[in-house]
């Protein structure tokens, strides 16, 4: 069953997630965490650094294979830091798959009035935080005042907070730059605003929160402020189901993610193989009716073994970005516009391609690779020849993408990526003849 990790805001407590956790069901796991110093944990003043190690460490105890974090407010920070760090490889986050930020505090300084940063530290001046104030924090907060155990809970939360953390996030955390760390994340994120949020509210989140994560959208939740798990519980569990679900469907299969996360695998290979899994950037050098030609393409070359849609996003995207494996036939154009004409052209040979029936394709392709078809309309010797050679670099270029994701990889059995890691000596394969699987190798179901 696939983990979710709840991380609570400034003053929370894992119980801030009760509602949301109990609209969500059994179909996740569901962990709420209490941050250090909240909820009763030990109290101890951090830093972003200290916050993002202590869930590493949570998360690595646990080692769930497919899991997705939920951070709120201030565990938005930490949430996105830990994407961070699964982008870059690091083994404690391997299996990372969604991220849902809930008016979340953002990697770079926190927008607050000083004055208020000021009087919020004040609280503690007398060794902790008495009811009045945290009365005052939870409808500061609040689109409309909580009622019963719902406010009760959240101004003991408030309450009980450990003045160490309490002040430690305030003068330091919240404060700290984390831009160029966090960089561009390729995880699916889900952003989540309050209509009547205030520093956190929809402008700052896609503003601060939203230029971090290359595949993310952002959702508004009207009538709620800033303590989203108390005011719209149902709604912002629809949500976490909605995006989560998708991502959990095309998650690695469980053996294969946990060779992945081993030592076996360095973190940059690790980093390299999660960035192929995860979406491909949106921008691409294709019209969408040569996406469509594209995907029909694709179909007929590897009809069943694939999202077709997803690889043709993948080759588009390398098109635009100019990646492509190291050359091209001289004959041909740049390889961007070798794909718009070959496309072109394929629909202009067979008008209808993308929308044909499979036999039609196939035979419309098989004429192109043996060069049988007849002129198409005029075309030269020398036109038929480069959509030949077109034609020959297309089929490479659709089955170099493919089996280089890792989905494919883990279909396959193929394993060569796990003999590398950060250790010297480097682990290799002990076993080199034909047949002999080492005990490690039976993770992907080769007998031993």
């Amino acid at each position: 069953m696939a983990s979710l990790y709840f991380l609570h805001a400034l003053g929370g407590s894992a119980r801030e997630w009760d509602r949301v956790v109990a609209a969500l069901g059994d179909d996740f796991d569901c962990i709420p965490l209490d941050l250090p110093g909240f909820g009763g944990s030990a109290d101890a003043a951090s830093d972003v650094t200290g916050l993002v190690d202590w869930f590493a460490a949570e998360v690595g105890r646990r080692q769930p294979q497919s899991w997705a974090v939920i951070g709120h407010s201030m565990g938005g920070k930490i949430a996105t830091l830990a994407a961070a760090r699964a982008r870059e490889g690091d083994p404690s986050f391997a299996g990372l798959a969604a991220v849902v930020l809930l008016a979340a505090s953002p990697p770079a300084p926190e927008p607050m009035a000083e004055d208020r940063r000021a009087k919020m530290i004040g609280w503690c001046a007398g060794g902790g935080i008495d009811t009045a104030d945290a009365e005052a924090f939870v409808d500061a907060n609040t689109a409309a005042s909580l009622s019963g155990p719902d406010r009760a809970q959240a101004i003991a939360d408030v309450e009980r907070s450990g003045c160490a953390a309490w002040t430690a996030w305030l003068e330091r955390g919240s404060r700290e730059d984390w831009r160029s760390e966090a960089g561009i994340i390729a995880l699916p994120a889900l952003i989540v605003a309050g209509g009547e949020d205030g520093d956190l509210g929809v402008e700052a989140q896609r503003r601060l929160n939203l230029p971090h994560y290359r595949d993310a959208r952002v959702e508004v939740v009207d009538g709620a402020a800033h303590l989203l798990p108390y005011e719209r519980p149902a709604e912002v569990a629809a949500l976490i189901r909605d995006h989560v679900a998708p991502a959990f469907a095309r998650a690695l299969p469980a053996p294969f993610a946990a060779l992945l996360a081993s030592a076996r695998v360095s973190r940059r290979a690790r980093a390299a193989m999660m960035d192929r899994h995860a979406a491909p950037d949106a921008a691409g050098t294709l019209s969408t009716a040569q996406r469509a030609t594209l995907v029909a393409l694709i179909e007929t070359l590897l009809p069943g073994a694939v999202d077709a849609p997803d690889l043709a996003r993948r080759i588009d995207a390398s098109l635009a970005e100019g990646r492509g494996d190291g050359w091209r036939l001289a004959d041909l154009p740049a390889d961007a516009l070798a794909w718009q004409w070959g496309l072109d052209t394929l629909e202009a040979r067979t008008p209808g391609f993308a929308s044909a029936s499979a036999a039609r394709r196939e035979e419309a392709l098989r004429a192109i690779g043996e060069d049988s078809g007849e002129d198409g309309g005029g075309e030269t010797q020398i036109e038929r020849r480069h959509m030949r050679l077109w034609f020959a670099e297309a089929r490479a270029e659709v089955a170099r993408q493919w089996v280089a994701l890792p989905a494919t990889m883990a279909r396959i059995g193929y394993d060569g990526f796990a003999v590398g890691g950060d250790d010297m000596p480097l682990p290799g394969y002990r076993l080199t003849a034909a047949n002999a699987h080492e005990p490690w190798q039976s993770l992907l179901g080769r007998p031993a």
